[in-house]
């Protein structure tokens, strides 16, 4: 009877480990809940507004917020909810393109790296030691300065200075991995180098780097709208988020058209910092 009681309590107690290990805490769900509405406007703006983005009303410009001008409208009349709305399918692309080739390039190169090591992590390792020397955000202005002001090349350049960073995390990664017991075992097996890398060391190394990958998700969003507030996106009528904030600080009378993207980015980026420091907590 003791040893009964005691069996249902302990199953007892695991079951509520695990309901407390698999909840999802409110602010997580709220930051999840951000993400998709910021998914769905670039999927499906026309949802969400019947306004255009690039025509307005010219005796409505300048309105304040209201029932039917949710962010105001701007000096042309065109409403800013709309604007913010249809822009963030450009801002959310290039941030995608920009997380892909960071994490990409940056993965293949630490897992060369910290796979093979000898020369070529040597060789690797300056290469990254010198894109950490230079700040992210001034690399990414001198390629974007090369390539030419558009968004996509916005993204390129935001691409190319995160690969340093996943090119350090995964090389320590496969490092950890390699030294592991059961990859040795691999050898012993028969298996080869190629086997042991496919089949060893990328599955139990990446976990971590598409935790980084989220949160430079959100990290490429304030790059990408940092460029184009500098003139380094796409050109009007474009409604990037960073062009918007850009186009509003010219109307002091008209505050919220810099509140309104500048909002939007910072609770974008907010709900992706915290849903990747969720997934880290509970890898």
């Amino acid at each position: 009877m003791s040893a009964d009681l005691t069996f249902a309590r302990l199953r007892s107690a695991g079951a509520a480990s695990l309901r407390t290990r698999t909840a999802l805490p409110p602010t997580v769900a709220l930051s999840f809940l951000v993400l998709l509405i910021v998914v769905l406007w670039s999927l499906v703006p026309g949802v969400f507004t019947s306004f255009s983005p690039v025509t307005g009303e010219t005796a409505a410009k300048l309105a304040a917020p209201s029932a039917q001008h949710w962010f105001g409208t701007d000096y042309l009349g065109r409403d800013q909810y709309a604007r913010v709305v249809h822009g963030t399918a450009s801002s959310v692309t290039s941030a995608l393109v920009a997380v892909i080739i960071g994490l990409v390039v940056g993965s293949v190169i630490g897992l060369a790296s910290g796979f093979r090591g000898g020369w070529v992590d040597t060789t690797l390792g300056r290469f990254v030691d010198v894109l950490l020397a230079i700040p992210g955000f001034l690399l990414a202005v001198v390629i974007v300065s090369s390539l030419g002001f558009q968004t996509i090349n916005a993204a390129i350049a935001t691409g190319v200075s995160a690969v340093a960073v996943f090119a350090r995390l995964m090389r320590v990664e496969v490092i950890r991995v390699r030294r592991a017991a059961f990859v040795e075992a691999s050898y012993l097996q028969g298996g080869n180098r190629l086997q042991a890398l496919l089949g060893h060391v990328l599955p139990n190394a990446y976990r971590p780097v598409l935790v980084l990958a989220v949160l430079q998700f959100g990290t490429s969003i304030l790059v990408i709208a940092s460029l184009a507030f500098l003139g380094y996106g796409d050109p009007p009528p474009a409604s990037d988020w960073g062009l918007l904030v850009a186009s509003g600080k010219t109307y002091p009378t008209a505050p919220w058209l810099v509140y309104a993207p500048a909002l939007v980015i910072v609770a974008t980026v907010l709900a992706v910092n915290r849903i990747s420091r969720w997934l880290r907590s509970t890898r």
